[in-house]
């Protein structure tokens, strides 16, 4: 199922050279099943045209107070009503400062102020602008009004200056609109979560190392951002963005990953042991690339630190989450590792359902029993984990 599927969103544009990434953020909301509402300021229409949303989103555009296409006249109360959410992006220092202070003088002021829904704004403007101390006054008030910032980023601006006040991306507004729905299950939790392969080198460009993507242990750091918890992802060697709102810390190796687990789990209520760590690792490390021979080879291994079985024998130790990639028998390994490990909840797989790929089939295994979840995306499956997750921390 698209991930807005049923919402409606008024997207507001005021005026700004940002004003283009709304197009593309207009396409993704459509393209996830919303249904877009677009009001544009008079000043967003000298950088952005009415055809283009109209064409975008199958919907009427609006951007006159006076519009008399309304039967009733008053499409500033009829706009919002039945609305999931007003987005403005980007919203231009002159009209945070028109909310903060309650003006309503064209149509989508007077709709944020007669909304009936919550309001989201992504900031956009010169970094001079957003540094000044009116419009940091403006945001406070705003936050403190229940109202939601997006942004801004810093980077490179239209100006030709570097700094703050950079509307965030048409991708990362959507993320964020997403996450804002999603219900806020763990709250000022804490989860600590590892993703990703290890790599495990016998000399400077050979070693072990599996086939894992990284995908699932990601999405699950999403998943939790999105509930509302604070997350640190520790992620082996994968090519995949960092989740919005979570903080990534590099290892390549299955040590490396255990110091930094060891070194960031005290405080956190939650860790999940989501990456394929290598069991072995090379005995010995050859200085100098390994130079290729007619002979045969003969590696001797020795087993990597459990990291998981480490955290969860700790004093005070988190609600440890488990991971069981299995080939089969995948019942009585997982529920065997749960039950060995001495851990509340374990996520059991079969490989050839999900490894390296972009869906997923799981099974929950906790003191109840297990509980299957249906196939699906890896994030909705993610989804459904933190769900049960959330589920056995109130219970704890």
């Amino acid at each position: 199922m698209a991930e807005l599927t049923g919402k409606r969103i008024v997207l507001g544009i005021t005026g700004g050279v940002a004003a283009y990434k709304a197009a593309e953020l207009a396409r993704l909301l459509v393209k996830a099943g919303a249904q877009v509402d677009t009001v544009l300021t008079e000043a967003a229409m000298h950088f952005v045209g009415s055809a283009t949303f109209q064409a975008l989103t199958g919907q009427q555009v609006w951007h006159d107070l006076w519009d008399q296409r309304m039967p009733n006249g008053m499409a500033h109360i009829d706009l919002t009503r039945g609305a999931d959410a007003i987005l403005v992006a980007p919203a231009s220092a002159d009209f945070l400062a028109k909310v903060a202070q309650g003006r309503a003088d064209d149509l989508l002021s007077t709709l944020c102020l007669a909304r009936d829904c919550p309001l989201l704004m992504a900031p956009a403007m010169n970094r001079q602008m957003w540094e000044n101390p009116a419009t940091q006054r403006n945001a406070t008030r705003l936050r403190s009004d229940g109202v939601t910032l997006l942004g801004p980023a810093s980077g490179d601006q239209a100006c030709g200056e570097t700094g703050p006040g950079r509307m965030l991306e048409a991708e990362e507004l959507f993320e964020d609109l997403v996450a804002f729905f999603q219900p806020k299950l763990l709250a000022r939790q804490r989860v600590l979560l590892t993703a990703g392969p290890t790599f495990e080198a016998m000399d400077p460009v050979r070693g072990l190392t599996n086939v894992s993507s990284g995908k699932m242990g990601y999405a699950l750091a999403r998943a939790c951002a999105e509930a509302g918890a604070m997350v640190t992802l520790v992620s082996g060697p994968v090519s995949l963005v960092t989740p919005r709102g979570v903080s990534r810390i590099d290892v390549r190796s299955a040590a490396e990953m255990r110091q930094a687990v060891l070194d960031g789990v005290a405080g956190n209520d939650v860790f999940i042991a989501v990456a394929a760590v290598a069991d072995y690792r090379p005995a010995q490390f050859a200085a100098h690339k390994i130079k290729k021979s007619d002979a045969a080879m003969t590696i001797e291994l020795q087993p990597n630190p459990d990291i998981l079985s480490e955290v969860a024998e700790l004093p005070n130790a988190p609600f440890c989450v488990g991971f069981a990639a299995e080939s089969q028998n995948l019942a009585a390994y997982a529920e065997g590792k749960r039950q060995t490990k001495k851990l509340p909840l374990v996520v059991g797989n079969l490989v050839q359902h999900g490894l390296g790929g972009d869906c997923n089939e799981v099974v929950l295994f906790d003191a109840t029993g297990s509980h299957p979840l249906p196939p699906a995306g890896k994030l909705e499956v993610a989804r459904g984990i933190v769900s049960h997750l959330a589920g056995l921390l109130t219970k704890r």
